[in-house]
């Protein structure tokens, strides 16, 4: 295998390269954290793609064909629908409010009062996201070295923790577009039609499993609900993901940027159902469904191919890892910690200090990436993890994120008693039915409705002046966005 590691080796190596090149730019806490807001749309598509697509929709996706069959793409669909609502709907209003964190947002919206307990559920759920993906780096240095776990996910997780640190957003941004090409000729462009042509093709794929591994719905329909709920639901507000939407250079960029991203997750959706569909006909005894990527590439693939299969499923882990990672960081620190030492600055105010911003934020990358580390290293059911996560997001999040956007009487004090409830009502429903029952985010998320409601339409309405500088601010007539360097515009495309 002396070929496939020099693939990684020197695919990790760029990582670090790339990390070392983006601190060069990262001079601002614009630059740092969301790009100086300067992607054009084949960045800002290609980074979007990649870091919602991550090692869950890589190798959870084959699992999930492996299990169920065509009907396994629905997790990673849903996450290419949600994607697609937001662009469609959303992004364009969300690029133009210029803040840097969902908090940040909410405070616009409501009036500055909503941030603290709003960014501690965020916190959670970016640093169990952060967490899952590191977590999965065990299972593919297994595969390439034979390797202890905790080693591996301390090498992998340091690899991220590093070019994250060095450049922020930017070395994020120039990694991820490395691993989206990385990804797509990995695992679609190569390891979909050799999966396939291994499997003997359609028809003896056909031929040799049950039908209802070719039942589009065969997962189960309260399942498919589940999903939706939480990962197209997820997708909508969640500050992994919202802070690549602040990285582009329009709200036309927001849209059709996105719109492009969302329709690359279904394609790679059914890409991965496929693939895991014929490693069912190959390996039908598989101890593990998660197995079924692995056993595929090490056992099928030429050398060189395996090692950029490799790659690319390690791409998929780390673009979303560096993506959680700065979200995790961007949220502790703008919406924790400044807030708890009165350092509470107006909601996507440039100011003075920018050195000991970007400072500051490398400083909160590095704490928070090795407490992910660790955290890595004493967890092992990543799907226990990943399901408390976007609980905790959707059933805390979504109604007042939602109804700052949609619903002009919802007010502060709603907002406040909706997060609170939401969050409380899902930890206990998950200690109730379990932490993988569909109850919990469904009951959760219908307690924060209620209580949002209820709690808007009986306490006085939003100050007319905070309503009219949300409106302002949404119409991008808010402050205006630096004007960036000929440099940096020369990488805007």
């Amino acid at each position: 295998m002396a070929v496939d590691y020099t693939v990684i080796v020197v695919y990790l190596a760029g990582m670090l390269a790339m990390g070392w090149w983006g601190m060069r730019r990262a001079k601002s806490k614009s630059d740092f954290l969301v790009a100086g807001r300067r992607l054009g749309p084949a960045m800002y598509s290609g980074t979007m793609a990649a870091i919602v697509l991550g090692g869950a929709s890589t190798i959870g996706g084959v699992g999930l064909g492996y299990q169920y069959g065509l009907s396994g793409a629905w997790m990673v669909f849903t996450i290419g629908l949600g994607l697609l609502a937001l662009s469609v709907f959303f992004s364009a209003r969300i690029a133009r409010l210029k803040v840097y964190t969902v908090s940040e947002m909410l405070d616009l919206r409501y009036g500055g009062r909503a941030g603290v307990i709003s960014g501690v559920v965020m916190w959670a759920y970016t640093l169990m996201l952060a967490v899952t993906s590191t977590i999965a780096y065990a299972t593919i240095f297994d595969v390439l070295f034979d390797m202890n776990r905790t080693l591996a996910i301390v090498i992998g997780g340091s690899i991220v923790v590093a070019y994250s640190t060095l450049g922020g957003m930017w070395s994020i941004t120039l990694t991820d577009m490395v691993q989206f090409v990385v990804k797509t000729i990995g695992v679609l462009l190569l390891l979909l039609p050799i999966a396939v042509i291994k499997a003997g093709g359609f028809g003896e794929m056909k031929a040799k499993l049950p039908t209802e591994y070719f039942d589009p719905l065969g997962i189960g329909g309260e399942t498919i609900f589940t999903y939706v709920l939480i990962y197209t639901f997820g997708m909508l507000i969640g500050q992994d993901i919202w802070q690549r939407v602040f990285t582009a250079r329009s709200d036309t960029t927001a849209r059709w940027g996105g719109t492009v991203a969302g329709t690359y997750c279904l394609v790679y959706a059914v890409a991965g159902a496929v693939i895991g569909t014929a490693a069912k006909v190959m390996y039908p005894k598989l101890p593990s469904a998660d197995a079924a990527f692995a056993t595929i590439v090490k056992d099928e693939l030429p050398v060189g191919v395996r090692g950029l299969v490799l790659a690319a499923a390690l791409a998929a882990v780390m673009s979303t890892s560096s993506g959680a990672l700065i979200a995790c960081a961007t949220v502790a620190n703008n919406d924790i910690w400044s807030r708890l030492r009165g350092a509470v600055r107006p909601a996507g105010e440039e100011h003075g200090a920018e050195h000991d911003e970007v400072r500051g934020n490398r400083a909160f990358i590095l704490v928070m990436g090795v407490a992910v580390i660790c955290t890595a290293i004493a967890l092992n059911n990543v799907v226990e993890a990943l399901t408390v996560a976007y609980n905790l997001l959707v059933a805390g999040l979504l109604v007042p994120i939602l109804g700052g956007l949609l619903w002009k009487r919802g007010t502060a004090q709603g907002a406040l008693a909706s997060v609170v409830v939401g969050g409380l009502a899902v930890v206990g429903l998950m200690a109730a039915y379990g932490i993988l029952a569909n109850e919990p985010v469904s009951y959760g998320l219908l307690s924060s409705l209620v209580v949002y409601v209820i709690v808007s339409l009986v306490t006085p309405a939003t100050d007319p002046a905070v309503l009219l500088a949300w409106r302002e601010r949404l119409a991008g007539r808010g402050e205006p966005v630096p004007v960036p360097s000929a440099e940096a515009a020369s990488v805007s495309a």
